[in-house]
């Protein structure tokens, strides 16, 4: 993808000099995105990068996209002769001149943030009240791992004394029922456990977090349990009187729904003995 080119049309030599003068005092370990330069003058406050994180864009009309993949933060202080109007222009213009599809437009909102894609790389501009600082986040949409499953011997353990127990490693793409490739070790810890213990049966439950309409919730968890089953049958050959789906939606949190920690928690498959 193409960088988005410098924000004003000319660069004369007072100007490099400028920027390469805010760039000495940007914050240890930080640089610019390629994606995007900075207004000139402006200093990186801090910065930081996850390649494995879950970001939330604000679109226009107030609809919020929840979004993974890898999420690049670079916070900017403007110099003290820029506007923030001036910053808030140069930036958009910017953006939107590299082809950029604007999501959320700055007249939506009265701080005039903005959203804008190419592809699956989502940018988010973001302004503080006295628009003397700017919150840039960079999101590159990817497939997020699970680099953690539990053992059929951590699964076993959980059944016989609580009667329930979560199995991490699970994963479904954002909405949607088709259990993700990566799924594959967590299914086979489950396959491992019933292949150890020939009389147990276990009901597969769905959980989600409280966002969006409760019906659809509840529908979106009874079809991940049933695919989950499905899988566990149809390529691994297990019997499928051993195997009960069912989808508890967001009725049984384990966490507040308050935070995206806690609702991470509550999108969930457990396993419940029969």
């Amino acid at each position: 993808m193409k960088a988005i080119r410098c924000l004003l049309l000319c660069l004369t030599m007072p100007l490099v000099i400028q920027v390469c003068a805010a760039q000495d005092q940007d914050a240890k370990d930080c640089k610019d995105s390629p994606l995007i330069s900075r207004f000139p003058g402006s200093i990186i406050a801090s910065c930081s990068h996850k390649e494995d994180d879950v970001f939330t864009l604000r679109l226009n009309k107030g609809v919020d996209k929840k979004m993974e993949g890898d999420l690049t933060e670079i916070i900017y202080r403007f110099p003290k002769t820029a506007s923030g109007a001036q910053v808030r222009r140069n930036m958009f213009t910017a953006v939107r001149s590299a082809g950029y599809s604007i999501d959320r437009d700055p007249s939506d909102n009265s701080r005039a943030s903005f959203t804008a894609h190419m592809g699956k790389t989502w940018v988010s501009i973001e302004f503080n009240d006295s628009g003397e600082a700017m919150w840039e986040n960079i999101l590159k949409e990817t497939q997020l791992t699970q680099d953690v499953v539990a053992t059929a011997a951590a699964l076993a353990t959980g059944l016989a004394r609580n009667g329930h127990i979560v199995v991490t490693g699970i994963l479904f793409d954002t909405g949607k029922a088709d259990v993700r490739p990566e799924s594959a070790p967590a299914l086979q810890e489950i396959v491992k456990l019933l292949q150890q213990d020939a009389k147990l049966k276990i009901h597969v439950v769905g959980h989600t977090d409280n966002v969006g309409v409760l019906a659809a919730n509840v529908d979106l968890s009874r079809r991940r349990a049933a695919a989950v089953v499905q899988m566990l049958v149809t390529q691994y050959h297990l019997a499928a009187d051993r195997l009960q789906a069912y989808g508890d939606g967001p009725y049984a949190p384990v966490a507040s729904n308050t935070s995206e920690d806690g609702r991470s928690l509550n999108r969930r498959v457990e396993l419940v003995t029969q």
